[in-house]
């Protein structure tokens, strides 16, 4: 069933992220801290595999690069939008009203772990190639790994961030579930490497969110998600050019 996927991982993140709400208070703040500093490396280097596996190619036995100039032009013209955008403002505020809707305006931590997880475990090549082969076969065996990772990455948020962390199903299951849905009727017209394109430039968001989670925050990634768009763009021109 197409779509599956996407339930999936919604419910994955919901049971994670309770499960981290209840252990919340039995944890100490050392812990709640070395866990959040070890998920933030394991997201960095899910973000470094992911950027390497889409630049990477070996040509007779030789290691060769690709797609360096898209990756930095979608960060750079990406960055440029989101900051005019300035969507991270946008982010905070829906946090703010979600937070206001779920009664928790004495928790200062509420949007801080909507955001950060919402990014986490949305953007990357994870849950776009995967909702994708959802949508176009559904086949949701990506989809499902993934849910995995993210019950554990939301059970350690919620354990430090809050009920903030929980609301990010509501995001995961809006952004796979479009994603899904959009590629049922336009998938066919997809090309293999637009799609490689794509989940590269977001494996290169994710480790900025690793770097924010690890190390404090260290970037706007919100006002960076225009990237993802970019790889579109260029293919289009390419197109049109040929």
């Amino acid at each position: 069933m197409k779509g599956l996927g996407t339930i999936i991982n919604t419910i994955a993140v919901i049971i994670g992220s309770g499960i981290g709400l209840f252990l919340k208070n039995g944890m100490k703040q050392k812990m709640q801290n070395i866990l959040m500093q070890a998920c933030g490396v394991a997201v960095i280097f899910i973000g470094i595999a992911g950027t390497l596996q889409g630049m990477i190619t070996i040509h007779g036995g030789k290691i060769e690069t690709k797609g360096t100039m898209l990756l930095i032009f979608s960060l750079v013209i990406g960055g440029f939008i989101g900051q005019v955008l300035d969507i991270e403002k946008w982010l905070d505020a829906l946090g703010e009203k979600i937070k206001t809707i779920a009664k928790a305006k004495e928790d200062n931590q509420f949007v801080e772990g909507f955001v950060n997880t919402s990014l986490i475990i949305c953007v990357g090549a994870m849950a776009i190639v995967g909702s994708i082969q959802d949508g176009l076969n559904g086949d949701y065996s990506m989809l499902l790994a993934k849910s995995i990772l993210d019950f554990v990455i939301v059970l350690v948020f919620a354990s430090t961030h809050g009920l903030g962390v929980m609301f990010s199903a509501a995001a995961i299951f809006v952004y796979e579930g479009g994603i899904t849905l959009l590629t049922v009727f336009i998938g066919p017209f997809l090309g293999n490497t637009l799609i490689e394109n794509m989940s590269f430039v977001g494996a290169a968001l994710i480790f900025c969110v690793g770097v924010n989670i690890a190390f404090g925050k260290k970037f706007n990634v919100g006002n960076m998600l225009p990237a993802l768009l970019v790889p579109g763009v260029y293919e289009l021109i390419l197109n049109l050019i040929k």
